[in-house]
């Protein structure tokens, strides 16, 4: 049996080939950042320049700058390389501003919460 040498592990199964590629970050609480990974570490911490944070609610969408971005590796669900050359969203996404994006994040926010309420309430008719 062959053991792979430290450097084979570290370009072929690492973040490695992500620096300096511009990037589509998951975190667990479901928010998705952008930016070009910079610097990473063996705990999958990794540090984005020009980081933004994309906010879609519906139809619209808005990037929320950052700036230089630490992501602590434990919340990332999944990173992806994103192709420059190629459009982001579909054309029927609209980008509206940061206030926008917020009213409408909360407003969606209150709906489901007014959903889960009724539920509750109305767990008592459940007739299984």
């Amino acid at each position: 049996m062959s053991w792979a040498s430290p450097e084979d592990i570290y370009t072929s199964t690492s973040l490695a080939s992500y620096l300096d590629k511009k990037l589509l970050v998951l975190l667990r609480d479901g928010r998705k950042l952008l930016g070009t990974l910079c610097s990473f570490d063996q705990f999958a911490n990794a540090v984005l320049q020009g980081a933004c944070e994309r906010a879609i609610v519906g139809d619209l969408y808005c990037d929320i700058p950052l700036g230089l971005y630490i992501i602590r590796g434990e919340n990332v669900v999944l990173i992806g390389e994103l192709d420059v050359d190629k459009e982001e969203l579909p054309p029927h996404m609209t980008r509206v501003s940061e206030a926008e994006i917020r009213r409408a994040q909360k407003t969606e926010r209150d709906a489901t919460d007014l959903k889960g309420s009724m539920r509750k309430r109305m767990e008592f008719l459940d007739m299984d």
